[in-house]
This record gives structure tokens, sequence and C-alpha cells, in this order.
């Protein structure tokens, strides 16, 4: 009786917090649309857990969103804090819901969605799909990054997916056995036996490039510096410089404008709101655009206060006091004083020109004016990788040194040393392909481990990153899965799954059957003491 009590107790419990009503009730089979509001629970979870998927993914691009922020708003916030923590809370609030739904289903109970659950999970679709319309109007590129992770991770996805799905059998067995309905009898098992043969056969279209023997891994990618060590000091400023090379980096990427009176310099966005105190030191001209400023006028600002203000990255907390006070020290360098350093350290250096606007003095000779700045301090021509297109031709002549690094695809039949692309604008079909033919491939810009290991699979030359540090001391790829053993894992996986689904049915089917003869000897029972008296 004390079992039959707390197992009551314990279905009260569920109903009122799925249907805000503790009523006891008797064993019945769900109603067609308590059944239709699982489905939609169901749905709605999927649904929120791929965005929350999204969200994870968006990470190793999201400062750039900050960035685009900043610059439309004046407003510096880590965005991925606030998506990922709300596609966190929804995901879970919906599971919560599901893990009630199916132990009333096992139960069998009713499923009477309270109506603050039914508004709160249309909250739910509402929000995330306007999450991802959204990031479709706005940032589009990053469905490709997302692609690319599907990529990197189906093996893991698979298993999760085939786990996830046999679990289901456990629901659709009790209604299959409970349900009086042929047409759902008959249409259930069917959906379910499709969507399960899918699964198991899914490993055939999996081609993710870690999944590959020890011995065919190529060589780890080198490391580009992204403006620096933007996440151990303020981008493109000295300390960035020494940090990335103390990282073990030996390519310097960055950006160079050109000044009001000629001088090439660091700045990777056309104001300098962002990266320095132009609006304390010249609040007139804060939004005028960097090159409108003399070289003395920008030796006037400080480049450093802005890292310890916003924590970009969140690495402020770990600075010493020694590192806080050279961050506050920080001045905008100039491209000589870059070049000398590159020279003296044996660095490479590749960067973005970003021309002046029209109206300025050096708007037609700032290419000119930058190869001979590189050139009078007689930096090695060999440690300057050459990305502008503009005036390439030009650049050959005055500097035959330079590599040539190309910001584009390869054309048909074309020759080409190196190239530079996003890693959401090349296959690793391409990038395999590239490599056999010798062209150097850079990709830019990777800064998680998982994405890391997917372009060090694919044979990427190298990646540009902000996270140099961390990639230092990476041996191998995250996760390298031999073809072989992937193959074990996916029959064990599917012959498990095969017999968890079955067992699953057999129970249900030996629960429904018991029922069925505790029902008919209850009503045995009452019919005799009818009779009786």
């Amino acid at each position: 009786m004390s079992q039959c009590s707390c197992c009551s107790s314990c279905t009260s419990c569920l109903r009122c917090f799925y249907s805000c009503s503790c009523k006891r009730v008797k064993k019945e089979v769900p109603s067609k649309c308590g059944c239709i509001w699982m489905l939609l629970v169901l749905s709605v979870f999927i649904y929120t857990l791929i965005w929350l998927y999204v969200t994870l993914i968006l990470k190793n691009d999201i400062h750039n969103f900050n960035e685009e922020i900043f610059r439309l708003a004046g407003l510096w916030q880590d965005w991925s804090v606030i998506l990922i923590t709300v596609a966190a809370v929804l995901a879970s609030y919906c599971f919560f819901l599901l893990i009630l739904a199916i132990c009333l289903v096992v139960s069998s109970q009713p499923l009477n969605l309270h109506w603050v659950h039914k508004i709160l999970v249309c909250f739910c679709v509402v929000l995330v799909s306007l999450g991802i319309i959204g990031l479709d109007l706005k940032w589009q590129i990053e469905w490709k990054a997302v692609a690319i992770s599907l990529q990197a991770t189906s093996p893991f996805l698979h298993i999760g997916a085939v786990i996830g799905v046999s679990a289901l059998a456990w629901v659709l067995a009790a209604y299959f056995w409970e349900t009086k309905n042929k047409v759902l009898k008959c249409l259930l098992p069917m959906v379910y036996i499709i969507l399960v043969a899918a699964l198991f056969v899914s490993p055939l279209l999996i081609s993710s490039p870690c999944i590959m023997k020890a011995s065919d891994l190529p060589l780890k990618p080198r490391i580009l510096g992204h403006r620096g060590a933007p996440m151990l000091a303020p981008e493109n400023t000295m300390m960035s410089f020494n940090k990335m090379v103390n990282s073990g980096a030996k390519v310097f990427e960055t950006d160079v404008m050109v000044s009001w009176d000629g001088i090439p310099f660091l700045m990777h966005d056309e104001t300098l709101q962002r990266t320095t105190n132009v609006s304390q030191v010249f609040p007139l001209r804060s939004r005028q655009n960097a090159t409108d400023f003399t070289w003395p006028e920008l030796q006037m600002l400080n480049a450093g206060e802005w890292f310890l203000q916003r924590n970009p990255f969140g690495a402020e907390g770990s600075l010493t006091k020694t590192e806080r006070e050279e961050v506050l020290q920080q001045k905008i360098p100039s491209l000589e004083e870059v070049s000398i350093a590159c020279q003296e350290r044996n660095i490479s250096m590749i960067f973005d020109l970003r021309p002046p606007p029209e109206g300025h003095p050096y708007y037609k000779t700032f290419v000119n004016v930058t190869v001979n700045t590189i050139l009078n301090v007689s930096t090695r021509q060999d440690l300057i990788l050459w990305l502008p297109d503009d005036d390439r031709e030009e650049v050959m002549k005055m500097a035959p040194g330079f590599k040539q690094i190309y910001g584009r695809k390869r054309e048909k039949n074309e020759t080409l040393d190196a190239v530079n692309l996003s890693y959401t604008n090349i296959s690793v079909s391409d990038i395999r392909s590239y490599r056999q033919d010798n062209i150097s491939v850079n990709l830019f810009v990777v800064n998680k481990p998982w994405l890391f290991s997917h372009v060090w699979c694919a044979g990427a030359t190298s990646v540009t990153t902000n996270a140099c540090h961390l990639f230092k001391d990476l041996k191998q790829p995250i996760w390298l899965l031999d073809p072989d053993n992937y193959l074990i894992i996916w029959i064990v996986a599917d012959v498990v799954a095969l017999i968890h689904i079955i067992w699953a049915f057999l129970v249900q089917r030996a629960c429904y059957a018991k029922r069925e003869e505790e029902e008919s000897e209850a009503v045995l029972l009452m019919k005799i003491e009818n009779l009786v008296a």
C-alpha cells in the first residue's frame, strides 16, 4: 500500500507541474489534443536545442559581432553570454516539460498542458525564430560556420541522435499499445521505423575530416596572431605583438592606415573610438576617420585603457599588476616601429591596407607610402606577406622579394603560391586540392579548438587567430578517429539501439497486458460484489 501511495503521490506531483492540477485521476490513454501538445513540446525542444547549438558555434566569431554593435550603437557587450544563456534557459524549460510529459505517458496519465505552459512554449518559438531571422538577415555567413561545425562533429551528433531516438521508443511504445486508433497504430510505428533506419545508415553520408588514421594527419597549421595576441593585450599594439611572439606565433597579422601627414600606422577600425581614448582627447573629432589625424595627434592617444575598461575577451582578471601598467602605457604603433621589431625577432608580417577617404593628401599614393616605409627600414622583404590587391603589379616591381598572398580563390588554370581566405569560404576538398598543388592555405579567423582541429585535419597550412596562446601547446586535434574504429562504434551503437527499442516495446507490451488483466479483475470483482449485494 505504501508503494502504491508513493507512486500515486509522484504522479500527482508530475500532473501538478504539467497541468497545474493535483487531482488524482484514473489511468487513461492521453487525449489527441494532449498528444499534439506533447509533440509540439518535443518539436520546440529540438528547435531550442538547435538554436543553443548555433549560439555556441557563433562564439568563434562573436567578437566581430561585438565590434559591429559598438560601431553602430557605441555599446560594448559580449553578446555571446546573453545569447547562450537565453538559449540554454529556453532549451532547459522545454526539456523539463518534455520529461514531465514522458513520465505522464508512461504512467498512463492525461496530458493536459496548462495554458501558462502553452503560452511560454509559444514564446520560446517566437524568441528563437526572431534570433534565426536576425542571424539570416544580418550575419548570414554564420550559417556556413554552422554547416562546418556539423561536418566536424557529425560522428558525435549521430551517436547522440541514435540515443535520443531509441529513448523515445518508451513513449511511443506506451502510446502504441494503449491507443485504440487504428490509423495512429499503423502510422506512428511506420514513421518511427523510417526515422530509425535513416539514422542507422546516416554515417554513410558523414565526411568529417578528422575521421582518418593518425599516420595521415597533416602537419599542424602555423599560427598567425590576429592583430597580435588580442586576448592577452590591446590589439594592434606593441604589447600585443610581444605577447604574440611569446606565444609561439611567427606571423603578425595587422591593419595599416596612413595618417594625414603620411605616416603609416596600425589601426583596424575606420574611427578611433573603440580602441583609443579619442573621445576624451579630441571630443569634437571622435567620429572622424582615423586617417584624418596627424601622427603627433595620434601619439597623444592612449591605445590600452579601453582593454581594461571593456575587457573584450574576459582576460582582464588574469593580468598581473605589471601587465596592467604596461597596458595603460600603450600607444598606436607606426608601421616603421613594427617593421623594425619584425626584423629583429624574425617575424613575418601580413596586413590589410585600408585606403584613406577621397580628399586625403595620400589618397592616391598610400600604397607607395606603405611600401617605401618598409623598404626604408631595410626590413627583409621575404618577411612581408603582401596581401592588398591595390597596385599589386607595381608593388611586385618595387619590392620583388615580398611574398604575394591572394585573398581570393584561384581561377581555372591559375597558379598561385598562397591564399588567405575565410574558413567559411573554402571546403575541405578545396583545401586538400590546393595543398596537393603546393598552394599554401591560410584561414581566418579561427578561435576555437574544435575549428582549429577541423582545419588541421583538412590540411590548412596556417590559421589567423585571436587565441595563439591557446593553440601553442596543442599537440594533436581535440579528436581524431580511426575509420575502422568509427565503423565498430557505428555498428555497436546501431545494434544496441535496436535491442533497446525492441526491449522497450516488449516491456511496454507486458505492462499493458498487466494493466488489462488488473482492470479485468477489478471489473469481475465489481460484478461479484453487485451480485452478492
